[in-house]
């Protein structure tokens, strides 16, 4: 669960004025009574947790699948409501001892610790950190009772609605908005926060399962879902208000010793500010340098773009550098390699420069309905230009070979892994280059290797010589056929 905290004081601050609607205060007033939230400054709670993958799992429709649930088996979270007195304070705190989830193919993964803290400042100035605050049921009566609330009735429920004065990308308002039930319970709480991919992103944490400890109403179930998935899962057993140890448990412990901060061994390398690299790699065939990597080609009255990067930025940088190095022609296609949002984040500027994505038919559903829904929150080049809001996305199977006008052939292979199941690699045969998402051929890490070796198998048969990885080693060095063999030769793979 994404969390973060504030105090009433700080809610008056960030809080507009009240919109001309029904008055929300005598409803807000009797569910804040009944769950106990007028005396309460600060809560920890626990118990038991499964956090997904959202953006980054397996199949882009199931971040809670069973290859990218990781269990918390002691959740604890810490909510302060109190305004502390340096802005660098933690208001919010989760941890918790977990369990990675195992993944075939992979070396089992050690347990690790979960940490998600969250500071006042960011709290009150990032919206994806602050909704944590009014999206428990505690904070979000104090936020509706702060913001003077409208409501309304519908379905036996009082739905009851504010508006944070943080602003989104676009200048828009963000709204909160929460359902009490008759027991003046809070059942559920959403928003929508502005998302390089979704646009609008709807988040909701849904609440069940009420039981009275010491004195505060807490639900015992807690589901965070995003873009209709579910993507959080807790199950809460014990509960404190205004708990002694409240700066302890606050209170991040010190590394382990010998592990330091910053970007593991390897890292790739920070995308450089400007216009990206372009090298030609044959007649029509350009490289796109950067972190991720993308392709260029000319398709005699089109271009086809291989990726779109990591943000929209990116994303209109690489169709700028494309349409520079082939002048005169239009951008039709982009390939995806796999939907994981960091994969897919460019994908905005490629729609908005009216091309239509290329990606395996497993994504094609979800990324379909993710890239269309509204935009009015982001301000990114898409909500730009609104108009396309359908048949953004085209299918391909599990290999597809796209011929040019002008003879140039493009082949798209399916890589069967656990990291993504519709993965796409790329082949130029003239030019004898293969492209790949989140690989390395060289020095892979166990979960690279497992991906590397999966492209090795669907690859095998393949005539090429220049082995492009979309996150290009450190320090960058051309990558062969041959190395990719003499890497897996020393993993006992042929």
């Amino acid at each position: 669960m994404k969390l973060s905290r504030l105090t009433l004081a700080a809610l008056l601050a960030f809080l507009p004025a009240a919109a001309s609607a029904q008055s929300a205060g005598p409803v807000v007033a009797a569910a804040s009574k009944a769950m106990g939230a007028d005396s309460l400054n600060s809560i920890t709670y626990s118990g038991t947790a499964r956090n997904g993958a959202f953006g980054q799992s397996k199949a882009i429709g199931e971040p809670l699948g069973p290859v990218n649930v990781t269990r918390i088996t002691q959740y604890t979270r810490t909510i302060n409501f109190a305004t502390p007195s340096d802005a660098s304070a933690l208001v919010s705190r989760a941890t918790g001892p977990t369990q990675p989830p195992t993944v075939p193919g992979v070396p089992r993964p050690m347990p690790g610790v979960f940490n998600q803290n969250i500071t006042a400042m960011q709290a009150n100035t990032n919206w994806n950190q602050g909704l944590n605050v009014w999206t428990t049921p505690w904070g979000f009566l104090k936020g509706a009772a702060a913001n003077k609330a409208t409501v309304h009735e519908q379905d036996g429920l009082q739905v009851v609605s504010f508006s944070p004065a943080v602003k989104s990308p676009s200048g828009r308002n963000y709204t909160v908005t929460g359902y009490i039930n008759r027991q003046n319970l809070v059942t559920k709480v959403d928003t929508r926060v502005d998302n390089a991919v979704v646009g609008d992103l709807l988040v909701e944490f849904e609440y069940s399962n009420y039981k009275n400890m010491n004195g505060v109403q807490v639900p015992g179930r807690i589901v965070q879902k995003q873009a209709s998935m579910p993507t959080f899962d807790a199950t809460i057993t014990a509960a404190t208000p205004n708990p002694s140890n409240l700066a302890e448990l606050l209170t991040v412990p010190p590394p382990p010793a010998g592990r330091a901060g910053g970007p593991p061994p390897g890292a790739p390398p920070a995308a450089a500010a400007g216009a990206p690299p372009v090298e030609k790699l044959g007649d029509g065939v350009f490289k796109i340098g950067g972190n991720y990597v993308s392709l260029a080609v000319d398709m005699g009255d089109h271009i086809l773009v291989v990726e779109s990067g990591q943000s929209d930025a990116r994303g209109l940088a690489v169709m700028a550098a494309a349409k520079q190095a082939i002048p005169g022609k239009r951008i039709r296609y982009v390939v995806n390699s796999h939907p994981h949002f960091d994969h897919a984040s460019g994908l905005s500027a490629a729609v908005s420069e009216g091309a239509t994505i290329l990606t395996h038919r497993n994504n094609e559903v979800v990324l379909e309905r993710l890239l269309a829904g509204q935009r009015s929150l982001t301000g990114d080049s898409l909500s730009k230009k609104p108009g396309r809001s359908a048949n953004l996305v085209e299918p391909v199977g599990d290999k597809d070979v796209r011929t040019g006008t002008n003879g140039k052939v493009v082949e798209l292979y399916r890589v069967p892994n656990e990291h993504s199941d519709g993965m796409l690699v790329v082949y130029l045969p003239a030019e004898k280059v293969l492209w790949s998402a989140d690989v390395t051929g060289i020095n892979p890490n166990p979960a690279q290797l497992a991906v590397l070796k999966a492209v090795g198998q669907t690859t095998s048969k393949l005539d090429y010589t220049n082995f492009i990885q979309a996150h290009p080693p450190n320090p960058d060095r051309p990558i062969t056929k041959a190395d990719v063999q003499a890497t897996l030769r020393g993993t006992g793979t042929n």
